[in-house]
């Protein structure tokens, strides 16, 4: 039986969204699932059946309107304990931007959704310099959301940003479909995250592992892939996040909480209560004062 974890939980990674906003280019009716609004109401009888007290709310859209949409969200409910927002990192007026945003307590981080751009070597090649010395001087962190394909870019930005806190989100999207260890999928994964672990200022998110699974996973699907996280980051760099509603393409909130929660059994009850709630407190700065930052 898995052991109750008393320390209030934290997500560190979910949605909301409404299509009707018309900035989420990914979000078509061909996603049923996903398409329509979902907002906190929605997600707080499932947080309340899994005891996860607060959530770290990440941008879906390319767009500084919708990060007002996330924060506004925010002022109206002490569940959302930080938002991750998105600013155009390469312009000339994101510095100021950045200061603008920042001035909104709950601000976190920003994203700037690597997966879905054109160059797989933005991040390395693209002028952001003084956008992320504004983060830095903002304290605010960075949500990196990669395949393995972004790593060797990555890796170039953090050698060259090390003061700036990161988190990969979804642990790099595994390519668990394929299957686990002894397949090429595997090995290239595996690799990337050895190296991306290296650096000190990364963390990484145990989240999107169900929705990066075949229909029908199970525990076993999924284990050898959290525990390359876990030898890699060890539990103080890692954090639990559903990724919902996402999630609801494959799987549902309960069963994945479930499923990390037995995944994770054998550690220690403070290493247990650090990935479900402690690291994305320490790592976002999340303040137990609603309106106030840390």
């Amino acid at each position: 039986m898995t052991r109750h974890i008393a320390t209030p939980q934290i997500d560190a990674h979910q949605h909301y969204w409404d299509p009707a906003r018309g900035d989420y280019g990914w979000l078509t009716p061909a996603l049923a699932a996903l398409y329509r609004p979902f907002g906190p109401a929605d997600l707080a009888p499932l947080r309340a059946r899994c005891g996860v007290a607060r959530t770290v709310l990440v941008q879906a859209a390319p767009t500084v309107d919708e990060t007002w949409y996330l924060l506004d969200l925010a002022r109206h409910d002490d569940s959302i304990a930080g938002v991750v927002g998105w600013v155009p990192l390469d312009d000339p007026l994101a510095p100021e931007l950045i200061d603008e945003l920042a001035r909104e307590p709950k601000l976190c981080a920003v994203r700037p959704m690597l997966q879905d751009l054109p160059d797989d070597d933005w991040i390395a090649t693209a002028d952001t310099a003084r956008a992320v010395e504004a983060l830095i001087a903002h304290d605010l962190a960075f949500d990196a959301l990669i395949f393995t394909r972004h790593a060797s870019a990555l890796e170039t930005f953090l050698a060259r940003h090390r003061a700036l806190r990161v988190v990969i989100d979804h642990g790099a999207k595994p390519p668990i479909r394929e299957g686990g260890e002894g397949t090429p999928g595997f090995a290239a994964w595996s690799q990337v995250i050895t190296r991306l672990a290296r650096f000190e200022q990364v963390h990484c998110k145990v989240s999107g592992f169900a929705t990066e699974a075949a229909p029908g996973w199970s525990d076993a699907t999924l284990s050898p892939w959290i525990e390359h996280l876990l030898a890699c980051f060890g539990a103080h760099r890692l954090m639990w996040g559903s990724d919902w509603p996402v999630l609801n393409l494959n799987g549902d909130y309960a069963s994945w909480h479930a499923s990390a929660q037995r995944l994770l059994a054998h550690l220690g009850e403070r290493e247990r209560a650090a990935v479900f709630g402690g690291n994305a407190a320490a790592f976002y700065q999340l303040s137990e004062h609603p309106n106030q930052r840390e």
